[in-house]
């Protein structure tokens, strides 16, 4: 397997955050990564070469979780406001606003058919929303300290959950009850998640290890113990087959979970790695951290055909449906260490002071603000971070003009058209710019245009739905019509 593997390469390197990098998401198309920062404001970076950022501005606290929806067409984004925002990843910056919690938000995940969110907090609780009704739906109270993050399963129907209590929990969606708690832990439990054929989760620590376990046996099948420092994120690649970790030791680490041992070890943060995330087809990764850097590698060593290793698989003999716990984690020894040989990444990060790329600034105006508020009743006016507007309503938009963290949103769009934004960020008007911004524009068109074909689909195949119901209903009736007529026109029998 090593003859067919290249190290992993520092391909990009974005810089814009003012502040800690806490959280990335790659979006379903792989043309945006999402990240969001102690400087409260979410950015969208644009994937294509030369392209421009968006600054999301609206939490009014630290930015904690961020994740893009299933289709790409939604990104939410969770705070220390104790909100959750669900925005629009385009240049209108639309967001709908939700009330979620009594405490800090520590992470916000989509479930894979886009309709929920599940929400992890410091008030100990686990909350899931309706994204399509904007409304709170239900609560997972089992937890006895902050929770640090929830995440759905690939069907939608477990939730794993993990938090400073330092156990890590399985709730069953449907009962809306805890089935299983991992409490193994030498200190909080700091990020779950489920891999991709969710039949395991892992889960990372403060006492600096990673475990992996089967949730059909409930067994720990994989423990590694490779960083020095507090485990703080991690993510599985899309095959299940290799999982990448991000540490307050200033690492990554790149496990092969088919081998059971570390592979790489990446260097290029100063500072603890807060942030990791693979793209959703594994051919990139991205890394942020202390040092407000957003890195973007490009993953090389995933170069195994894997339809034709689950072929093979496949051939194995094994009661179990594929894949199989025998070929894709070792049975034993599962206990870990850094003595295996591991290749050391050490890119050269250039400065990560000055801008790159050139950021336009999206805040202060929403065009589509809900407050939903997590308790029995829904908040009807949305609460400014300075003081509460007046004559609020349920549908009622709300404009907020930046009052407060002027320096930060003298740059924002302060109007319902988009306005200037070479001259309110501070670019130069040139030719390049305005092609650049041209095919941004065409891009976030094509976007709408996919979204608003999804929909017209959908709304066709109801409207053929209902015309083959209506004509089974006259159908019905025009029977019925001649059985009658037939009956009077036999007349009453003598």
């Amino acid at each position: 397997m090593a003859s067919v593997m290249e190290d992993p390469t520092l391909q990009r390197h974005f810089k814009g955050h003012k502040d800690v990098v806490t959280c990335t998401d790659f979006s379903p198309n792989n043309k945006q990564l999402a990240t969001g920062s102690f400087d409260k404001t979410l950015m969208i970076w644009n994937l294509s070469p030369k392209a421009r950022a968006f600054r999301f501005v609206g939490h009014t606290d630290v930015i904690t979780g961020v994740n893009f929806s299933p289709s790409g067409s939604l990104v939410a984004s969770s705070s220390r406001d104790q909100t959750v925002r669900v925005w629009t990843p385009n240049i209108k910056g639309e967001s709908t606003v939700f009330k979620a919690h009594t405490a800090s938000i520590r992470s916000v995940h989509f479930s894979s058919d886009g309709q929920r969110l599940v929400t992890a907090s410091d008030d100990k609780s686990v909350k899931v929303w309706g994204v399509g009704q904007k409304k709170f739906l239900y609560s997972l109270n089992r937890h006895t300290n902050w929770v640090r993050c929830a995440r759905f399963s690939p069907d939608g129907r477990l939730i794993a959950s993990c938090g400073d209590d330092r156990t890590v929990r399985l709730w069953d969606t449907s009962a809306r009850q805890c089935i299983n708690i991992f409490t193994d832990y030498g200190g909080s439990a700091t990020f779950v998640d489920f891999n991709s054929s969710g039949t395991c989760i892992a889960s990372s620590g403060a006492d600096n290890t990673l475990k992996i376990w089967d949730i059909r046996t409930n067994k720990l099948i994989q423990h590694y113990r490779v960083h020095i420092a507090d485990v703080n994120c991690f993510s599985f690649h899309p095959s299940g087959n290799y999982l990448i970790t991000g540490s307050s030791d200033s690492t990554l680490k790149i496990l092969d979970l088919l081998e059971g041992r570390l592979i790489y070890t990446l260097h290029g943060h100063k500072g603890p790695v807060l942030a990791v995330a693979f793209s959703r087809g594994g051919d990139l990764f991205a890394s942020g951290g202390a040092d407000s850097q957003v890195l973007m590698w490009k993953t090389n060593f995933d170069l195994l055909n894997y339809r034709d290793l689950l072929s093979r698989h496949s051939k194995r003999v094994t009661p179990d449906p594929p894949p199989h716990l025998m070929d894709i984690y070792p049975r034993s020894p599962h206990q870990h260490s850094a003595q295996n040989g591991t290749i050391e990444i050490n890119p050269i990060v250039a400065d990560t002071l000055s801008g790159d790329p050139q950021v336009v600034e999206v805040g202060r105006v929403f065009f589509s603000t809900a407050d939903v508020s997590g308790h029995d009743s829904v908040t009807t006016s949305y609460r400014d971070q300075s003081n509460s507007s007046t004559g609020s309503g349920p549908a009622r938009t709300q404009m907020r003009h930046g009052e407060e963290d002027v320096e930060e949103q003298e740059a924002g769009v302060a109007c319902n058209v988009t306005t200037s934004l070479e001259g309110r960020s501070g670019l130069p008007s040139s030719l390049t710019s305005t092609l650049e911004n041209i095919v941004q524009q065409l891009d976030i068109l094509t976007q709408t245009v996919a979204v608003l074909e999804e929909r017209l689909t959908l709304t066709e195949d109801k409207l053929r739905t209902c015309l083959d119901n209506q004509a089974l209903f006259l159908q019905q009736a025009q029977h019925v019509d001649q059985f009658d007529e037939r009956r009077g026109a036999e007349g009453p029998s003598v």
